[in-house]
């Protein structure tokens, strides 16, 4: 079967979906999710590495969270579970855009509009970044499928992979970014900061600005994640940039975590978390021990970095 039916979907924390089942719907899915971040990043302030162009995960799928226009603000959410872009002014206006098996060109329209509706007048750069294929908005037919169940399924594997990342960004006391969601490669992500500049990165993404990946990597990081497009059923990776000697030789855990030299990243396949006797627990050895490969190896000041939340707190 080319994609996950409604009877597919059931209650484990964990659920299994195969990358091939669905792989029309997130194409879709991931154009739509560019329209959405485009349009925040047209209205919201510069924020380093980009960070203000982001979605995050919310109890019902993915937000832009507040984004100011003039004197107001206003969000946009694709609900997963009611399946539909809800569009929430400040004003009290709202207006709602179907998630269904439409093409690109076709949400596009209807999104377009439902701002326009809420005197929400805004211009983005109609074309996709970082794909190989950059097809503009208005003009993609091609992307048309939306498969609920497997949207559901796929929401429920970024909740159980924001819980575990949460808990892991928690102990950095440097700079790190939230955990969040970037449109461009569809990947959920946290990164952490050493302090220092890092060299200039080389770009090279596709339909993407060299002058964009350099701001991104302006300074040293040590970043992972988790990307459904890798593997049978979607990894879990981890980088460092720039990547320090003997990175990829770093003995990581767990056994089923590998350095690929192609991506120049660790990848633990998300099925060998998913059947773990304890998923959370895997998930955060790879999560820390890839980071040790990037701090140990890169000499940051671990000490002055790292910290344990709880043991700093006090009853208010």
């Amino acid at each position: 079967m080319s994609e996950v039916t409604a009877g597919a979907v059931r209650a484990e924390p964990w659920p299994a979906l195969r990358a091939a089942d669905w792989a029309a719907t997130r194409d879709t899915v991931h154009m739509w999710t560019q329209i959405i971040g485009k349009i925040r990043l047209a209205q919201a302030p510069m924020v380093n590495h980009w960070w203000q162009t982001t979605l995050y995960l919310t109890p019902r799928g993915l937000t832009t969270s507040a984004i100011p226009y003039g004197r107001r603000l206003f969000d946009m959410e694709f609900d997963f579970r009611d399946h539909q872009l809800r569009i929430r002014s400040s004003d009290g206006a709202e207006q709602a855009v179907a998630l269904e098996a439409k093409p690109v060109a076709t949400f596009y329209a209807e999104t377009m509009a439902a701002l326009h509706d809420l005197d929400l007048d805004l211009a983005i750069r109609p074309v996709p970044t970082e794909v190989e294929r950059a097809i503009p908005f208005a003009d993609d037919t091609e992307h048309a499928s939306y498969d609920p169940a497997a949207m559901q399924l796929y929401w429920r594997q970024l909740v159980q992979a924001q819980r575990v990342m949460t808990g892991f960004r928690s102990h950095f006391i440097g700079k790190v970014s939230p955990v969040h969601f970037f449109w461009g490669g569809f990947d959920l992500a946290c990164t952490r900061f050493s302090g220092r500049t890092a060299p200039r990165h080389p770009g090279g993404a596709p339909n993407c600005p060299d002058w964009v990946m350099v701001e991104a990597y302006s300074h040293e990081v040590s970043s992972c994640g988790f990307w459904s497009g890798a593997g049978e059923e979607g990894a879990f990776y981890a980088y460092a940039y720039p990547e320090p000697d003997g990175f990829g030789e770093y003995p990581v855990d767990p056994d089923a975590a590998s350095y690929s030299a192609d991506l120049g990243e660790f990848l633990l396949p998300y099925e060998a978390v998913r059947v773990a006797d304890d998923p959370d627990r895997m998930l955060a050895g790879f999560l820390q021990s890839t980071y040790a490969a990037a701090a140990d190896l890169g000499n940051w000041n671990r000490a002055a970095l790292e910290d344990h939340p709880a043991a700093r707190a006090r009853a208010r």
